[in-house]
């Protein structure tokens, strides 16, 4: 299992906790010092069954400085999405938690976290 954190995120810090209260192996990545790459962030997209706008941290200050609330949110401008997230991982939703079966969620509530937890 692989769980890409933010360090000061407490979202991150209680899903950690309720893999470790768990019992479950798990690698920590942590993606702003070991950002995904574009072809990771459409497997991880891919598997969540979501687009990219759709884990984009729209508030960031750095979503505005790039324009990402004006961008048309299509299929045409995917690319753009995918490209300003690699380039500002910060933009990414946390945490995101695969499973060594594939399964993958935004572990932010415990319903989420049960899908990977089992």
């Amino acid at each position: 299992m692989e769980i890409w954190i933010n360090p000061r995120c407490s979202k991150c810090n209680a899903a950690t906790a309720a893999l470790d209260a768990a019992g479950v192996d798990y690698t920590v990545r942590r993606y702003l010092d070991d950002p995904p790459s574009r072809t990771e962030l459409d497997e991880v997209l891919d598997r969540l069954g979501l687009d990219p706008w759709d884990i984009t941290r729209i508030s960031e200050p750095v979503a505005k400085e790039i324009g990402l609330p004006t961008l048309p949110r299509d299929l045409a401008h995917r690319d753009e999405w995918v490209t300003a997230l690699a380039a500002h991982p910060v933009l990414i939703q946390r945490p995101i938690i695969t499973a060594d079966d594939g399964t993958t969620v935004i572990g932010r509530d415990p319903a989420s976290l049960d899908k990977v937890i089992g």
